[in-house]
């Protein structure tokens, strides 16, 4: 039995298919899931408005895999969310790139996003596309 980092059984199972360059969906509360992931494995994580959040997730992704590289949609009205800081943080070394509404969404549903998340965060803009990086 597993007793720390993950420890849910989809997602460990998706991680252990995944290899380098291979990409994964954290979104967070508001986000279609069930339309704009494609074809990738969905877990539908969030248990109550707020929890888990994207960054708790993303910590505990990170205990299991190294990320290359992060995606955020960036709002239309030019404004920065303030969870866009808190992925810098998280994810020292690594830069944000930024789509659009609907470029993001179309970059979420290529065959190459092997894992979905939903989570029950309810900040906007929380959605984090990650590449897999080498072990």
């Amino acid at each position: 039995m597993l007793r720390s980092g993950c420890i849910h059984p989809d997602i460990m199972a998706a991680l252990a298919l995944c290899g380098h360059g291979d990409k994964i969906l954290i979104a967070d509360g508001n986000y279609p899931l069930a339309q704009k992931s494609g074809d990738a494995r969905k877990v539908y994580l969030g248990l109550t408005a707020g929890h888990p959040t994207v960054t708790e997730v993303l910590e505990a992704l990170q205990a299991e895999i190294n990320v290359e590289a992060a995606v955020v949609m960036d709002p239309a009205d030019g404004t920065e969310p303030a969870i866009f800081d808190e992925f810098r943080r998280l994810l020292p070394g690594v830069r944000l790139d930024k789509l659009g509404r609907y470029e993001y969404y179309a970059a979420c549903q290529e065959p190459g996003v092997r894992l979905a998340i939903a989570t029950g965060e309810q900040r906007v803009f929380a959605n984090l596309l990650i590449t897999v990086g080498v072990a």
